[in-house]
């Protein structure tokens, strides 16, 4: 496959294994199936991003510029960006601090600050326990 084809996300993410392995980086694809062996993160790298734009990944790990112009040799095409599903922010659900059994905080408190002074306690008593016999 040469040239500037364009692929859909389904199609680029049919090419999922060592086999055949097809990554997205900056709306281009690469057919990175020959560079698994010798990519210095391993093979496992590359193949934890298909199917998905791995763009921040590529990115994210700071590639050297020689690295970047290497990839022109693997390039097949572009992706057809309304392909791949928009980013949304992910925010947590609002939810109330876990108390299962509605202990007062309180008395949660107390405990948190005694339960260690009680235990130091009898540490020092058998010690003096066992000094003494």
């Amino acid at each position: 496959m040469g040239g500037h084809s364009v692929f859909t996300l389904a199609e680029v993410a049919s090419h999922d294994n060592r086999n055949d392995c097809w990554l997205i980086i900056e709306d281009k694809v690469y057919d990175v199936t020959k560079f698994l062996e010798d990519h210095p993160g391993g093979d496992e790298v590359l193949l934890s991003g298909v199917g998905k734009d791995a763009t921040n990944d590529f990115f994210d790990v700071g590639h050297s510029s020689t690295a970047r112009a290497m990839m022109e040799e693997f390039y097949v095409g572009d992706i057809d960006s309304s392909t791949i599903p928009a980013k949304r922010d992910y925010t947590p659900p609002k939810q109330p601090l876990y108390n299962q059994d509605k202990t007062p905080e309180f008395i949660i408190k107390v405990l948190q600050f005694l339960a260690p002074l009680v235990i130091l306690g009898l540490a020092f008593g058998i010690h003096l326990y066992i000094k003494t016999t």
